[in-house]
């Protein structure tokens, strides 16, 4: 038990003393709040002019997360970062030195990045649903109303998994740059338009931050083969593997 505390303290010094890990979640907390709230303002002075179709299917809740798009590739870059700096400072020798236990080194550095994003994503989730309804004025709905709670605490959790699935690919790829090279692109481009054309929608709502987003969702607008909590599961999963294939490449590669 002592020696886990150890290893968990010394993550977590870590984790706060690089400056551009806490720096990511600063700007993954300002970008996500400051869009949703420029965007339910400018949805609020020109909603009668949107297609009727926008109009029944207003989603005033998921409209205070549109930041969430941007916000969502500064978690990446969080967990990103949080593994490659063990690999490209070269510290990842003296980690596995002092704990050799590979899968205890792993934990140890899942379990305080896990707790970071956990706070700032919910303080973000929460923040930027209430900034967000208060700029929607008669569009707003009340933390009180079905679905409400559930879709803005999925906001914080949504955060947490992306941030976790980021780590996961990490530790396989062992490259800062690679990561972000795939990653940034395929959750701010490939997957939005996969999910918007027609003819690849169905291949693109299966992909983890499409499936995953849809917990932040209050109105159902019946095109996905599953619900909130389904496609947060399916989110779970792809995270539950790339963590899997991290501690496999961790354990079986040289530092």
């Amino acid at each position: 038990m002592a020696h886990t505390t150890q290893v968990l303290r010394s993550e977590w010094t870590k984790a706060i003393t690089v400056r551009t890990t806490v720096w990511t979640l600063g700007i993954a907390f300002l970008v996500t709040v400051a869009i949703g709230v420029l965007i339910s303002l400018v949805i609020n002075n020109s909603f009668e002019d949107l297609p009727e179709r926008d109009r029944l299917n207003f989603d005033p809740v998921l409209t205070s997360f549109a930041g969430m798009s941007l916000g969502q590739l500064a978690m990446i870059a969080f967990g990103i970062l949080l593994v490659s700096s063990e690999y490209s400072t070269g510290m990842i020798r003296a980690s596995l030195a002092a704990v050799p236990q590979r899968g205890t080194f792993m934990a140890a550095k899942l379990v305080v990045g896990t707790a970071l994003v956990f706070v700032v994503g919910m303080i973000t989730s929460f923040v930027s649903f209430f900034l967000g309804q208060a700029m929607l004025g008669d569009l707003s709905v009340s933390l009180g109303d079905e679905n409400v709670l559930r879709a803005v605490i999925g906001g914080g959790l949504y955060m947490t998994l992306i941030a976790l699935f980021a780590m996961g690919v990490t530790w396989i790829l062992r490259s800062a740059l690679l990561a972000f090279s795939i990653l940034v692109p395929l959750f701010f481009l490939v997957t939005p338009i996969l999910a918007n054309i027609e003819a690849t929608r169905d291949v693109g709502y299966w992909f983890p931050d499409q499936a995953g987003g849809w917990i932040m969702s209050v109105v159902d607008t019946g095109d996905r083969p599953y619900g909130p909590w389904g496609g947060l599961l399916i989110m779970v999963g792809w995270t539950a593997v790339a963590l899997v294939a991290g501690y496999l490449t961790l354990r079986k590669r040289d530092a």
